[in-house]
């Protein structure tokens, strides 16, 4: 899954692609670059992020999920408003990417067609959650919010074939919450749903690493590798080409020991 942020302020690519034409070029080339999903979102969830009105993230989002989808690209519309889920989806989106998890008014009802959905795991919201979070076990607490957000979509016939679960590193966690969500993310692949990670360039690898934004190819590989390893079957990515060799090696691994 390709990142398409067409904000001013994300933490990593913002106001790159503010623009219609530049967003459209970079939703192509991911895709040229092997990206199966380009994921569109119109309002940052970085830390401290404060929120876009509805009519604002209309105007960033439709005209890029519309012309990326006419041209044969498969869209996801990273957003929690259920006017911007109902807008992308008309618009040609076939994702829902939530960072709420479907918990915002209406949201639930929204997703009415037979789109996919991400129900990610956050504690907290963009402007405050990474303010002191806390947990006792976050591998069962994340896990066990997720499992109540998964049957809350089965009450309103949202069926679990449509449905994708994400343990959100870096949303309401802080370094040593997201080690212990990558290194028990094998017990989240017991709910028998696909799980996407999202670790690219994320601020964990500053504390790891010490690199600032910009420099973080590396450690986000080395992040993604690990989630694979751990079950996840969508990477969500700022860099496409470079994280699609990565998933090559490990396919490639994954087929060798199975002929062993």
């Amino acid at each position: 899954m390709g990142v398409l942020n067409v904000t001013p302020d994300s933490f990593s690519d913002g106001g790159r692609f503010i623009d219609f034409d530049a967003a459209i070029a970079q939703g192509l080339a991911m895709r040229a670059a092997g990206a199966a999903l380009i994921d569109v979102g119109g309002e940052s969830t970085r830390p401290g992020a404060e929120p876009v009105e509805v009519t604002e993230e209309l105007r960033r989002v439709v005209p890029v999920v519309r012309e990326l989808a006419a041209q044969g690209a498969i869209v996801s519309i990273d957003t929690r408003k259920p006017e911007v889920i109902t807008a992308a989806i008309a618009a040609g989106a076939k994702m829902v990417n939530d960072v709420y998890a479907l918990r915002m008014p209406g949201a639930l009802e929204a997703v009415c067609s037979d789109v996919a959905v991400c129900l990610m795991h956050m504690q907290g919201e963009p402007r405050s959650m990474q303010k002191a979070p806390h947990y006792d076990d976050v591998v069962v607490e994340v896990g066990g919010f997720l499992a109540a957000r998964v049957a809350a979509c089965a009450a309103v016939g949202i069926t679990r074939d449509r449905l994708v679960i994400d343990p959100g590193f870096g949303f309401g966690k802080n370094l040593e919450h997201n080690l212990q969500l990558l290194r028990g993310l094998r017990a989240l692949t017991e709910q028998g749903l696909p799980i996407l990670a999202g670790l690219s360039r994320k601020s964990m690898l500053a504390a790891i690493t010490g690199r600032a934004v910009d420099a973080r190819l590396a450690g986000s590989l080395a992040l993604a590798y690990a989630a694979l390893e751990g079950g996840a079957r969508i990477i969500r990515t700022h860099d496409v080409a470079e994280t699609c060799d990565v998933v090559k090696v490990w396919l490639a691994l994954q087929q060798r020991e199975g002929m062993a």
